[in-house]
């Protein structure tokens, strides 16, 4: 029968592809990572793995054996946690992972009635780039994700609890910094910095939109993670940006913002993985406002 040791060292291997890169993090030689992951399959009675000469390949049946390892992975973590929270006599802690603009806009509030209401849990909060958010939850390292509208990954609960237009960023001095509103036809041929498609999908497709939707081809100069990062470019100079009304309340010298007419709208979501065993997340969710759970 398969064990949790097992499924970690599975795991590892199916984040790495490789069997040394494997063995060298979870501190073994490769002999016995080899020969734990052979019993595997021997228990399951399924082939997870393709080796090749240098690397591995997961079967279909690997793929979805990863998926729900991970997920048992998370549960069995989370329920050590709470033993020994109830141990030491706490009554919990929570880890909300959050993209990094969300800071300026939803997170604050939120954090604010969550410790109003529940001063005895612990809060861990922490910013990560959207692309990584659910990876994160899903694999157990976050309880609750904070980040832009997108299709859930198989696993994980979502649900809208804000909305957000767009506004113009562009440098103190700009021929367009007089204008009150702007629409994308006075952007054309402006050079656009903006989010890396990878990083956060929904906020780029809402900023390409736009454009396109008044006939508009974009002028993407610059591509960059993080949108503080954006205005602090914004403010040098470099070009002009799509970035959510939140970051209005970072105060970069240098850049001013501009609301736009018919701006684009991206939708907050929270997340989370339905089957996580700690009992902080209903209360967090609750003042959320999430009817979902």
């Amino acid at each position: 029968m398969a064990d949790i040791r097992q499924m970690r060292y599975f795991v590892t291997l199916a984040e790495t592809l490789h069997f040394g890169r494997a063995a060298q993090r979870l501190h073994l030689t490769q002999p016995p990572l080899s020969r734990q992951i052979a019993a595997l399959e021997k228990d399951l009675d399924v082939k997870l793995l393709v080796r090749h000469s240098r690397y591995a390949s997961l079967t279909s049946a690997g793929e979805r054996f990863l998926q729900d390892a991970r997920a048992v992975l998370a549960s069995f973590d989370q329920a050590c946690r709470n033993a020994r929270l109830a141990d030491s006599g706490e009554l919990g802690e929570l880890s909300v992972g959050f993209m990094m603009h969300a800071a300026y806009g939803i997170v604050p509030p939120l954090t604010r009635r969550f410790t109003a209401e529940c001063p005895g849990i612990r809060l861990h909060l922490q910013e990560v780039i959207p692309s990584l958010l659910m990876e994160h939850v899903l694999g157990g390292k976050l309880d609750v994700g904070i980040t832009f509208s997108q299709n859930p990954p198989r696993g994980l609960a979502m649900e809208v609890i804000h909305t957000e237009r767009l506004c113009l960023a562009l440098p103190a001095g700009h021929r367009l910094a007089a204008a009150r509103r702007l629409d994308a036809s006075r952007l054309e041929g402006e050079p656009l910095i903006a989010v890396q498609p990878g990083v956060a999908p929904t906020l780029r497709k809402a900023v390409e939109g736009y454009f396109l939707k008044a006939g508009v081809e974009p002028k993407v100069l610059l591509e960059t993670q993080l949108q503080q990062t954006i205005v602090s470019l914004v403010a040098e100079r470099v070009g002009v940006a799509l970035v959510p009304e939140s970051l209005k309340k970072l105060s970069i010298k240098g850049a001013v913002f501009r609301s736009l007419r018919d701006a684009p709208q991206v939708e907050h979501v929270i997340a989370w993985r339905p089957g996580n065993l700690n009992p902080a997340l209903g209360r967090f969710l609750a003042v959320a406002g999430v009817t979902g759970r």
